[in-house]
């Protein structure tokens, strides 16, 4: 789970980033000029309207796939959870089960 966790956490950073990149993008005056855009390993120039579509995508995309992943790490902590009580109820204090959050 911890794994989702971080996932998560790059994907909110990335999403930040093209939060950003939107931002500095709308306070560009020149319309005529070409913005670099990245796909894959490959910078292609677009107009600025195209640049800032491209982002738009990008942003609900990365949102989509956070949204994802916040409801696998929601579903398995539920699952987690009811575990925990019916083998705390099995084996009383005889165990551990709780996770190191340092």
């Amino acid at each position: 789970m911890s794994e989702l966790k971080d996932e998560i956490e790059a994907k909110k950073k990335s999403f930040q980033n093209l939060e950003d990149a939107s931002d500095d993008l709308m306070m560009c005056e020149d319309d005529a000029l070409l913005i670099p855009y990245q796909i894959g390993d490959v910078f292609i120039s677009h107009s600025q309207e195209e640049t800032q579509e491209m982002l738009e995508a990008a942003k609900e995309a990365l949102q989509d796939e956070i949204k994802a992943l916040e409801g696998r790490v929601s579903s398995i902590q539920g699952v987690l959870g009811d575990l925990k009580v019916q083998l705390y109820a099995k084996f009383g204090n005889n165990i551990n089960l709780e996770a190191d959050e340092s």
